[in-house]
């Protein structure tokens, strides 16, 4: 597949000189590298929009409970409580977030935004954002193409995956889509998004990636929603024209140098972090003997 850009800059060098908007290179990229007329992208993009809105309202709704038992439910209760900690908006971000990814943890169907381990960020933060400023479908849609656009560069500098350079690689490139997604449907210019991606790769960075007995649940979960939370502050930054001071690319490019300084252990091993602490090694023990009997039962 073909490169869309090599840097930040050159996406914003090519809109300026070609006087379109940020959302126009990627369609154009989309339609090009998968053979398709811009009316079948758009059909995609609504479809994977109405399965991050449904992954939200199935989380939110249905038993989620994970095989292993470290999933229970968190949307939910995170929707029922009774305590705001900043507002009711907020609380529902929170839970959003938590309640898609929970969909994946679940085996349910998700759109990886990069990966399925970060599934929950973009839900959370687009349905939420929409609800709050009755941001228009098409809006939606064309911030999908901004983010996929960010992913690539990303993917490309540093990685998307925890196991290339840890979990910062990973939700931390979902929390930048995320938070570009929000500026541009809030009106940022191409400055101000990429300040919302940098400041955003400035709070991810150095993240490890350290599965409780190797699977996407713990603490993949619960990142999700923070992540959420640190598209939803730095976008806020972004607007305020705070400057995050290092450009964009630079920070990508740091993201890159700490991940593959980032010791193997840190990267979706299980082998570090919380995977290794006595509880996530007495989780996984049980998880695989769990996983064994479940075997032995179907061979029988």
């Amino acid at each position: 597949m073909a490169v869309l850009f090599e840097t930040f800059l050159e996406w914003k060098e090519y809109c300026d000189k070609k006087k379109v908007p940020l959302f126009q290179p990627v369609l154009d990229y989309e339609i090009r590298e998968k053979e398709r007329t811009q009316e079948e992208i758009e059909e995609a993009l609504n479809k994977a929009y109405f399965v991050m809105r449904d992954a939200v309202k199935t989380g939110l709704n249905e038993d989620m409970t994970s095989r292993s038992g470290m999933i229970e439910n968190g949307g939910k209760k995170v929707k029922k409580s009774p305590i705001n900690v900043l507002s009711e908006e907020f609380k529902l971000l929170i839970a959003r977030a938590l309640a898609a990814k929970e969909v994946n943890s679940c085996m349910g169907r998700v759109v990886a935004a990069p990966t399925a381990g970060a599934s929950g960020i973009l839900p959370g933060v687009l349905v939420t954002l929409q609800e709050i400023h009755s941001i228009p479908d098409k809006k939606i849609h064309e911030a999908l193409l901004i983010s996929a656009g960010i992913a690539l560069i990303m993917e490309k500098k540093s990685g998307i995956a925890g196991a290339v350079g840890g979990c910062q690689a990973e939700t931390g490139t979902a929390a930048a889509m995320a938070a570009g997604a929000i500026t541009y449907c809030l009106g940022g210019s191409i400055d101000v998004i990429f300040n919302a991606v940098a400041i955003t790769t400035q709070c991810m960075l150095g993240l490890v990636c350290d599965p409780v007995a190797g699977l996407v649940e713990v603490p993949c979960v619960v990142r999700n929603a923070s992540a959420a939370a640190i598209a939803n502050s730095s976008s806020q930054i972004a607007l305020a024209n705070v400057s995050g001071v290092i450009p964009v690319d630079e920070c990508v490019d740091a993201m890159g140098e700490v991940g593959q300084s980032m010791e193997d252990r840190y990267k979706e091993t299980a082998m570090g972090g919380l995977a290794a602490t006595p509880t996530g090694k007495a989780i996984s023990k049980r998880v695989l003997i769990s996983d064994i009997d479940i075997i032995d039962s179907s061979d029988e």
